[in-house]
């Protein structure tokens, strides 16, 4: 969610483009004098290759050459011969509908990606009874709004059809498709109460190891992992795809923080939104700064001041001080 910088529209002509990724050619070497050897040539980036399967079951796939998740689908539905909209959100290094486990905008270079591709729609009818359904809401970037949690206790969770992982693909047969998670959140929130309502749902396809679970988002364990390394390709919404150096600790634990504040203020997760705003309240001077930067960049979301001074705080103090 991060907006990229406008450094330049257009790679400039020769400089060639790797998932993204511009490669900087550096400064041409001066021409070898008579009686010296020619220097070496600068050492080209290696391709940037990903192994990805459908999470369902299917033959590895190579996926290269995206730069943000709708154009990362379409790579992997292009090898599994599929829409790009049959999928509703992708998982490293598992293929099981894991919250903890979502590709977001960051991918470890030795990451592996499982595609969750649609299985049965079915629709719920919900009685709000109290104000809070229950449920935390994220989206995969590409016009899927999905849920992230359900909390225990909650209106949702006495409902045993509704599983985390399922995408909201419409609300009293008003077709959500393409809205952001936030703005999902915004239409449960103002449903009235003691009024029955519809949710039209589409459920990830399952393997016939995962049929009859219903799919906490407490964090599995990691099987199958791939150790990675720190540097990691980040996807953006504009411009270029780039290789960064992976958060410090520091960084992911106030992110967390963070995240869990969208979760109460909003209903909703997202961990490139908390990534973004740690970023901004780690540049901002002041409180009265921070919301000023994040409604330049962040306008649509119209975050509460109180919101944003809880922001400030998490950033300016790590659990570990506390």
């Amino acid at each position: 969610m991060r907006r990229a910088g406008r450094c330049s529209r257009q790679a400039q002509e020769g400089s060639p483009m790797e998932n993204g990724v511009r490669q900087d050619l550096g400064t041409p070497e001066p021409a070898a004098t008579e009686g010296t050897p020619a220097p070496r040539p600068p050492r080209a980036r290696p391709r940037l290759v990903f192994h990805t399967q459908l999470a369902h079951g299917s033959p590895t796939g190579r996926i290269e050459g995206f730069t943000n998740v709708k154009e990362l689908y379409a790579k992997i539905a292009e090898v599994f011969s599929i829409s790009p909209t049959e999928i509703l959100f992708c998982t490293l290094n598992t293929h099981k509908v894991d919250m903890q486990k979502l590709l977001g905008g960051q991918i470890g270079l030795e990451d592996f990606i499982f595609a969750h591709v649609r299985g049965e729609t079915k629709e719920v009818e919900v009685t709000k009874t109290e104000d809070a359904l229950g449920l935390t809401i994220t989206d995969n970037g590409a016009g899927y709004a999905f849920i992230k949690r359900i909390k225990e206790g909650s209106i949702i969770n006495r409902l045993q059809t509704v599983c985390v992982g399922d995408s909201i693909e419409a609300i009293n047969d008003q077709t959500i498709v393409g809205c952001r998670h936030y703005e999902v959140a915004r239409m449960l929130r103002e449903l009235p109460r003691a009024q029955p309502f519809t949710l039209r749902l589409v459920q990830p396809k399952k393997a016939f190891d995962m049929i009859g679970q219903r799919t906490r988002s407490t964090k599995s364990p990691s099987e199958g992992r791939v150790a990675s390394g720190k540097e990691t390709l980040r996807l953006r919404a504009q411009g270029p795809a780039t290789l960064e150096e992976g958060p410090s600790p520091f960084e992911e634990e106030a992110a967390h923080r963070v995240d869990d504040l969208l979760e109460s203020y909003m209903g909703i997760r997202d961990s490139e939104l908390a990534s973004t705003m740690v970023a901004a309240a780690k540049e901002s001077p002041s409180v009265a700064q921070l919301a000023c930067d994040l409604d330049s960049v962040l306008g649509e979301f119209a975050f509460p001041q109180e919101f944003v001074a809880e922001v400030w705080a998490a950033v300016g103090q790590p659990r570990g001080q506390e």
